[in-house]
């Protein structure tokens, strides 16, 4: 919970209360004492620098292990614009989005519905696409903001979603926005090995993202990655607990290059040594081709350790 007593920001800052955001984590349930921090904030406006993004980074950290940041740079029009990014999370990291904090900021002239519009598409493949523990928060945030003030350099106006000048900078946004996602996903907590899960020939591409999440939530499959065992036997449980239309006998498994199964039953070819060598890497790819369709997406997540049950059995203690 958290006093939301919009004065003293507003006081601090000189601004309205219809321009203050507040972005909560922590433990759910627990007032916030703002009397820990009120007197501060005209400190943090009147001293305020540009270019303090790691430090920002940093002050939002729970229990982050490093902060995260992106950044990217890029033409609309003839201007050079530039994106930056901050986010915090590692655990109850799950769509749709999850205790994850992020904020990202452009000097490009983009009207408040064109963002809008950005950040909702670029969402669906980056951070509504990354779960750590299948549990989604209660307060998770992602905002976009605008300063305009690269208009004085000429870049110009964008008012239109579909305005053909913003190729560039939603490609720009998306790679921010999955460099975020991906930094979440590495440091979840207790995690030592990202995984990234795709699943090819579903019915549509809605059913292959809810197979990808049934496998990447698996606590069975993400404890055999942690234990460094390729069991794609995990891998066909959660295909078949998605409930999603699927055939047996239709479907093959890849550990990375490795292929574990196919047509329903273990591979001629499968290669113990092999597998077992790729298992021990930092990124594991995982994939299930269902073969009964052309849907397809692709989600990540982390392995699941003895070190998650720590961090989060000790949390309040």
């Amino acid at each position: 919970a958290v006093d939301s007593r919009p004065f003293l920001p507003v006081k601090a800052a000189g601004c309205t209360a219809a321009e203050v955001f507040l972005a909560s984590t922590g433990v759910i349930g627990e007032p916030l004492d703002t009397s820990k921090f009120s007197h501060l904030l005209a400190g943090l406006v009147s001293n305020g620098k540009p270019g303090l993004w790691t430090e920002a980074a940093k002050a939002i950290m729970t229990t982050d292990t490093y902060p995260k940041l992106a950044t990217a740079t890029v033409k609309l029009g003839d201007t050079e614009v530039t994106i930056n990014g901050i986010s915090k999370g590692a655990g109850m990291i799950a769509p749709d989005m999850a205790t994850m904090l992020s904020f990202i900021a452009t000097d490009a002239p983009i009207a408040a519905p064109v963002l809008q519009d950005l950040l909702s598409r670029g969402t669906a493949k980056t951070f509504n696409a990354v779960t750590v523990d299948s549990d989604t928060s209660t307060s998770d945030t992602l905002l976009i903001f605008a300063t305009g003030k690269a208009a004085k350099r000429g870049a110009p106006d964008i008012t239109d979603p579909k305005d053909a000048r913003l190729g560039a900078f939603r490609r720009a946004l998306g790679k921010v926005l999955k460099s975020l996602a991906l930094q979440v996903v590495r440091d979840g907590e207790g995690a030592r090995k990202q995984v990234e899960v795709t699943v090819t020939g579903a019915k549509s591409a809605r059913s292959a993202k809810r197979i990808a999440l049934s496998i990447a939530n698996s606590p069975l499959v993400k404890t055999a990655v942690a234990g460094e065992d390729a069991n794609w036997g995990r891998v066909v449980m959660a295909v078949g607990k998605a409930g999603e239309p699927a055939d047996r006998d239709r479907l093959s498994i890849w550990f990375g290059d490795n292929r574990l199964a196919h047509e329903g039953e273990r591979d001629p070819g499968y290669s113990e040594a092999a597998t077992s060598a790729y298992m021990k890497r930092d990124d594991i790819r995982i994939r299930a081709d269902i073969g009964i369709g052309r849907g397809k997406a692709t989600v990540w997540t982390c392995d699941l350790t003895k070190e998650y049950v720590a961090i989060n059995g000790d949390y309040r203690s």
